[in-house]
């Protein structure tokens, strides 16, 4: 997580009688990996994220010699655990679960990662225009312009969810058009209200971090429709909701122990500091060209974004639709940003601690806990981000803590203990989250290329998922799906 700069103590300090104390935020690591001296293996899997974890798991299951390689000194990819100068453990990147997320919550339950619900008692907020907007709870929209056409486009959305081809939406009967269009013509289409204009653009910024303008409109009817499982179709209140939805539950210590203690029971297939440079299958078995020399086996899963992926130097060149996919894949511009308390005030007023709005670096809130904390979690994204990303990190957390003034009062400031973020974008590692997004015109053109495998490459990591795609279960679940497809080779 970046380090905080110290705010001055007019800022941080004022009304708090000097008790606050601004932290210094640092990683938390997993046991030191030793890989041993064997660099050949039956499958190497490069990426040591939630997907490369369950890959690897299942394939050592299935008794298969396996070399993961993680370019980091951790386990988890995007999903990162942060702790204070107190000891303090916060989510520095995913965070929660819900209902249907059966593949994350198995391996929560496996490795004794018990998980909490989400605070939702009393009211949230919608901030518009400068205004804010007590809602209930249990109550998905505000009663303003917009609402009605809002709900009108929700069941158009949940409509089509209703056997949409997910994982697959290039096969959908209207693919061609919606992946000519992009989101933001889609509610253009959809809605007339500046209100419903914004609520269902907040639906697609929040968990992707991207503007309307910049997604493909089938890549986010997929998004929705993949918000379910085999059982039970998406919908958008199973996205974006908390009772019911996919924000319902947190990890009690943090989302990265599930992938942190992964990491302890695969140990000795772990390379860390080894990021991949190139995958050579010119010869008789394919060569992984590392930071820590060449590793070879008969089979490799590249367990990432496919934005990252297309970082990597394959040899000889990959299919030209393969190419052009995963050239195709941009990720969103996001921070991250977490205020700890020594008690959770907002809810003194009645609230949940749950904001979305307008015109604020910082569009969506949740409460969240840490180790005896209360938190205020906040994103900043898109661009808002954009206008951050170059500039001070004080202007980072100046901005973060302003938001939480005007949401929730000047408490938001004075009782403020410790803070910290994380700028995704500067993660030489990740270029951006919290997943990667198509402009129009890709999936149809190039989809089919982003699960099929390249000789004996196979492609893995949460965008290639079916269910929950960009989310730890969908991860997980690309995991599991490319050791199958190993196995059955």
């Amino acid at each position: 997580m970046n380090q905080p700069v110290n705010l001055s103590r007019r800022t941080l300090l004022r009304g708090a009688a000097g008790a606050a104390v601004a932290a210094t935020i640092t990683t938390t690591r997993p046991a030191a990996a030793t890989p041993g001296a064997n660099r050949d293996a039956d499958v190497i899997v490069i990426g040591a994220g939630l997907s490369g974890l369950a890959a690897t798991k299942a394939l050592r299951a299935a008794g298969r010699r396996v070399l993961l390689l993680e370019a980091r000194d951790r386990a988890g990819g995007r999903v990162f655990n942060a702790t204070t100068r107190g000891g303090v453990a916060v989510d520095g990147g995913a965070e929660f679960l819900g209902p249907t997320q059966d593949r994350i919550a198995a391996l929560a339950r496996e490795y004794g990662v018990p998980t909490l619900p989400t605070y939702n008692q009393g009211e949230s907020l919608f901030s518009i225009r400068g205004v804010l907007h007590r809602v209930p709870a249990a109550v998905p929209l505000p009663v303003l312009p917009g609402t009605v056409e809002t709900a009108v486009a929700m069941a158009k959305i949940d409509t089509t969810a209703i056997g949409f081809p997910v994982g697959e939406p290039w096969r959908h009967p209207d693919a061609a058009h919606l992946d000519s269009i992009t989101w933001q013509d889609w509610i253009d289409a959809n809605a007339n209200t500046y209100e419903g204009k914004l609520f269902l653009a907040l639906a697609q910024t929040a968990p992707l971090s991207v503007r309307p303008h910049e997604l493909s409109a089938l890549f986010m009817m997929n998004y929705f429709a993949a918000a379910g499982n085999e059982q039970n179709p998406g919908s958008f209140s199973r996205l974006l909701g908390v009772d019911g939805g996919a924000q319902e539950r947190f990890f009690d210590g943090g989302a990265a122990l599930v992938p942190l203690r992964m990491a302890e029971s695969l140990s000795d297939s772990i390379v860390y500091g080894a990021p991949a440079r190139a995958v050579d299958q010119t010869g008789a078995c394919l060569e992984v060209h590392t930071d820590r020399g060449v590793f070879r086996a008969a089979k490799v899963i590249v367990a990432m974004s496919p934005a990252i992926a297309d970082r990597i130097d394959y040899r000889p060149v990959l299919p030209a639709d393969r190419t052009e996919l995963t050239s195709g894949y941009t990720m969103g511009r996001i921070a991250k940003f977490l205020a700890l308390y020594d008690r959770p005030f907002w809810r003194d007023q009645g609230l949940t601690g749950q904001v979305v709005g307008d015109g604020t670096p910082i569009d969506v809130t949740y409460e969240s806990y840490g180790q005896g904390h209360h938190v205020l979690m906040g994103f900043i994204s898109a661009d808002a981000m954009a206008d951050l990303d170059n500039r001070p990190d004080q202007d980072l957390v100046e901005s973060g803590l302003d938001c939480f003034v005007q949401y929730f009062g000047a408490e938001a400031r004075s009782r403020v203990i410790d803070y910290g973020f994380k700028k995704w974008d500067h993660d030489p590692w990740s270029w951006g989250g919290p997943t990667a997004t198509t402009r129009p015109g890709i999936l149809t053109r190039f989809g089919p290329a982003l699960r099929e495998p390249v000789g004996g490459i196979h492609w893995a990591g949460t965008e290639t998922a079916d269910y929950w795609q960009g989310y730890m279960d969908g991860a997980v679940r690309s995991g599991e799906r490319a050791a199958r497809e190993v196995l059955s080779a």
